[in-house]
């Protein structure tokens, strides 16, 4: 099979494309035919201590092989998933995942749609409702509305039934406002502080200075959310504020509702720009240089269905 692997710890220099044998599914765990794999800014940092590693870790495609083990899936059927980053990635003909991972792919979206959801929206759900036990009529404070993970926070707050205030760049305010929140404020020219009612979850995906100036917003015994860095514990502590930060971990039950949520048409994926497989190296230089809300995918099977 085919395989984009890093090399060297060189960024997307560092990047080739190689043949290697198949692997095959072990105990609870299934061989997917990837045909899309999504790409995150700075993951090529993430694995340097085991190159060579196969980047990208979310995927879309159909089940190959099932493994000793695993219920619920059948050879042929279309998934998707965010798969472990202990192990190699999708950017390859085919991909190992265990099956807990894996979910029915949204049944309205192609591949390419599909695997531009699992890192960001298990994010925002995990983010919200995991750690920031986020209920329907409560106030939330989403940095960074417009962004990747921030999209699809304001997407699935609205949807809970939560009155949403984001924070975006002057040129992101309408499009965070399209995607549901209530209020929109433009960080580069106000203060959230000084416009802002206290809300019971901040959800941070902005890190610096909006993160450290969080508390001052949030009620008592409300609480401080972030996936880009810690939270200041000692202002959130004063204030009865419960501090978290958390890295995303796969769930393909969450997965479950997602799809649910997205054939549904409560939830908007964004992607940035579409590159083939064999222009991996091309498509991580794209997502280096750029900060656009959408996703940039690596197409790896023609069929996109």
């Amino acid at each position: 099979m085919r395989a984009v692997r890093l090399r060297t710890p060189d960024g997307a220099a560092g990047l080739v494309l190689e043949e290697l044998d198949t692997p095959a599914s072990g105990a609870g765990e299934v061989l997917v035919r990837v045909h899309a794999a999504a790409i995150t800014r700075g993951e090529l940092d993430w694995p340097v201590d085991r190159l060579p590693a196969t980047p990208s870790y979310e995927l879309s495609g159909v089940v190959a092989a099932l493994g000793p083990d695993v219920d619920g899936f059948q050879v042929g059927e279309a998934v998707y998933a965010l798969t472990g980053f202990d192990r190699d990635g999708a950017a390859a003909d085919y991909a190992v995942v265990p099956g807990a991972f894996l979910a029915p792919k949204p049944g309205t979206l192609g591949h390419v749609v599909s695997a531009a959801i699992p890192l960001a929206a298990l994010s925002a759900w995990q983010g919200l409702f995991d750690h920031g036990r986020l209920a329907g009529g409560q106030r939330v404070l989403v940095h960074g509305a417009a962004g990747g993970v921030g999209g699809f926070a304001v997407q699935l707050a609205h949807w809970r039934g939560a009155v949403v205030i984001g924070t975006a760049s002057t040129a992101n305010v309408e499009a965070a406002r399209q995607l549901g929140a209530d209020q929109v404020i433009d960080h580069a020219s106000a203060r959230f502080e000084d416009l802002v009612e206290p809300v019971d979850l901040v959800f941070d995906t902005a890190g610096g200075d909006r993160l450290e100036r969080s508390p001052a917003v949030v009620r008592p015994g409300g609480r401080l959310v972030s996936i880009a860095s810690e939270p200041p514990a000692e202002a959130a502590a004063g204030r009865g504020i419960a501090a978290v930060h958390f890295v995303v971990e796969p769930n393909g039950k969450q997965l479950v509702e997602l799809a649910r949520l997205a054939d549904r048409g409560d939830l908007r994926v964004s992607i940035d720009e579409v590159f083939p497989l064999s222009a991996a190296r091309a498509a991580f230089e794209h997502v280096q240089r750029r900060h656009a809300p959408g996703k940039v995918v690596l197409r790896v099977a023609e069929q996109d269905s």
